[in-house]
């Protein structure tokens, strides 16, 4: 008998541990962002994952190397261009958008922080964010002169999203969000996660001074988790500092043409378009209803709305 009355809470205890420990693991698989969320997320044809090519500037090599090896390959791209830089290859970059590669805006000027000595005197600490918009609403215009095609997208230049000093410091992925589809990032350490990822600001992976064997193991890691990773380089030629390997290029695009490895290639703009209509979005902008709301936000937004402090 006193045994029994001593197991009973034991046995009770054990029980309520048990309980909570499965209610945790269940509530945390349910989380956007967890591994079991980004699994439910579906790709086209059951692929297992997506994976975009891209290359900034409008490099010489891009369309002197590049181009003929992508058309090889049948693989499409986009290529994030600065309109200065377009007419040193006019007529191959318009070779290029015949070819169906994709045409992004990377800024007209190619402001970057003034702790990189090339950007001292176009630094975004002297900038606003109207001058900022000027460099994109002019970089569009330009570009869709030389070439006949608005950018759906935009790479920010050397990865920074910023204008201003201190405490007069402001974003300007709000600026890109209200212009372009997707912002892709530089110099970032992970893949996109499809439910969640901002599409304004979207990771970018660098490929530049890699080995196809380096190349693969991102694109396997992102594969394991059902994500987009976004490939970024530079020149196109023998493997070095900002330069990606023709070789390793070329064994890339082989490794994700195959069937059998479930990846699904496309531009940033056909991948990132795919993403926004399956999060339920009808809005080319990337804010509020282009995201998946999370579990609190679902009941809030039904409440009246309250004033908010806005900041500028």
């Amino acid at each position: 008998m006193r045994n029994r009355t001593i197991g009973s809470p034991l046995v009770t205890s054990f029980a309520m541990v048990t309980l909570i420990s499965v209610l945790t693991v269940s509530q945390q698989a349910s989380q956007p962002g967890s591994a079991t969320a980004t699994k439910t997320f579906r790709w086209p044809n059951a692929k297992l994952a997506a994976v975009s090519l891209s290359f900034d500037d409008a490099r010489v090599s891009q369309i002197d190397t590049g181009l003929a090896l992508l058309n090889r390959q049948h693989v499409k791209v986009t290529f994030f261009v600065q309109a200065e830089n377009i007419s040193k290859r006019l007529e191959g970059w318009k070779k290029a958008v015949a070819d169906g590669h994709e045409i992004g805006n990377h800024s007209k000027s190619h402001p970057c922080t003034a702790n990189y000595s090339f950007s001292r005197l176009n630094a975004l600490e002297d900038y606003s964010l109207e001058m900022m918009a000027g460099q994109l609403d002019g970089a569009n215009a330009e570009i869709e002169g030389l070439l006949g095609v608005k950018p759906r997208t935009f790479a920010y230049p050397c990865g920074q999203k910023f204008v201003g000093r201190g405490l007069d410091v402001r974003s300007y992925v709000p600026l890109v969000a209200e212009r372009f589809l997707a912002g892709r990032g530089y110099l970032d350490e992970s893949a996109n996660d499809p439910v969640v990822c901002d599409l304004a600001q979207a990771m970018g992976t660098p490929f530049d001074d890699m080995d196809f064997e380096q190349m693969k193991n991102r694109v396997d890691e992102a594969v394991k988790d059902g994500r987009w990773i976004i490939f970024v380089g530079h020149e196109i030629g023998k493997r070095g500092y900002q330069v990606t390997d023709t070789a390793a290029l070329e064994a890339l695009c082989e490794y994700l043409k195959d069937p059998a490895h479930g990846i699904w290639l496309g531009t940033v703009a056909e991948i990132a378009e795919y993403v926004r209509k399956q999060r339920g979005s009808n809005q080319a902008g990337l804010g509020g209803a282009d995201r998946m709301p999370l579990p609190f936000e679902k009941q809030s937004r039904e409440k009246p709305p309250t004033s908010r402090v806005h900041s500028h």
